[in-house]
């Protein structure tokens, strides 16, 4: 029997109140090499008149890195929200916003200089160059100047100034990527893990899968069922991966010690099963996902 979207409240006594955190190591998924990157950022100051840093929408707490605002404070500081909808971000009016922060600042040794330098920072794979590429586009009618990627880790050191405006003229620094030498908690790991600021593979896919579905089941997000065309929302990673498999067809041959020697026995791929649901994840197929509802005040 199908369960439709209106009896889903009915069983939501049966979601998982809090996820098992046993048995994870964040040290080992943030080893914490990321400090000569900050390094760098830290001398190159002396040429930046303000901080552009870039949140991921979906994470604007746990996404956070408290040494950008200590380290980096002195400069006038523009937060901006990126992938609130996936979409582009000719929207929001960045270059207006940091003209005038930087024209009502003091630019201690820079009054002199007629340009304007920015320093472009957050953790990683939150959409730092794609922002300094949608600037360009914006302001310059131009193509893209800074490498991007799906992954944490494409830009990997501080780059020469990119140009994003005429007029007034504003040159760009791209950064890589920077996260907190210490994550407060493995759920936050897991949060900064699905929004892709480290490679899968560190993580394991499944658990991030299952931390995904502990997260859509609780905040009653069942688009996962109609994308996929499930039977009902379940709360168990295994039974969604496995219907997930059958549906895009994805499986592998497994060999199975019998009394009569090995048997292969053709099972559904979990692997690419968790791959897909988290590609869909970020892809926004399951719609607008705040990971930090829990962490944000209440009206």
């Amino acid at each position: 029997m199908r369960l439709w979207p209106q009896a889903w409240g009915a069983v939501r006594a049966a979601w998982r109140e809090c996820f098992p955190l046993q048995g994870h190591d964040v040290a080992r998924w943030f080893p914490g090499h990321m400090a000569k990157g900050l390094k760098k950022m830290q001398s190159s100051l002396k040429l930046v008149d303000c901080v552009i840093e870039v949140h991921d929408a979906r994470i604007p707490l746990s996404g956070r890195n408290p040494l950008f605002q200590e380290l980096l404070g002195l400069k006038p500081h523009l937060l901006v929200l990126n992938k609130m909808d996936l979409a582009d971000l000719t929207e929001q009016q960045i270059i207006p916003k940091v003209t005038e922060l930087i024209r009502c600042s003091y630019r201690y040794h820079r009054a002199e200089n007629l340009e304007y330098c920015v320093m472009v920072v957050g953790v990683p794979n939150v959409g730092k160059s794609s922002l300094i590429n949608s600037l360009r586009r914006q302001h310059l009618r131009t193509g893209k100047a800074a490498r991007v990627g799906g992954e944490p880790g494409i830009t990997r050191a501080v780059t020469s100034r990119i140009q994003v405006c005429e007029r007034p003229l504003i040159f760009l620094l791209d950064t890589p990527g920077v996260l907190a030498p210490r994550i407060e908690s493995v759920e936050t790991g897991l949060k900064l893990a699905l929004c892709g600021t480290v490679l899968d593979h560190l993580v394991g896919e499944e658990t991030m899968a299952d931390y995904l579905l502990y997260t859509l089941n609780r905040h009653g997000l069942f688009g996962y069922v109609q994308h996929y065309g499930l039977a009902s929302a379940s709360d168990h990673i295994e039974w969604v991966l496995k219907n997930v498999a059958v549906k895009l067809r994805k499986t592998r041959k497994v060999k199975v010690l019998t009394g009569t020697g090995d048997v292969n026995v053709i099972q559904p791929d979990y692997a690419m099963a968790a791959r897909d649901f988290l590609r869909t994840f970020r892809s926004g197929l399951l719609g607008q996902v705040m990971l930090d509802r829990d962490l944000l005040p209440a009206c």
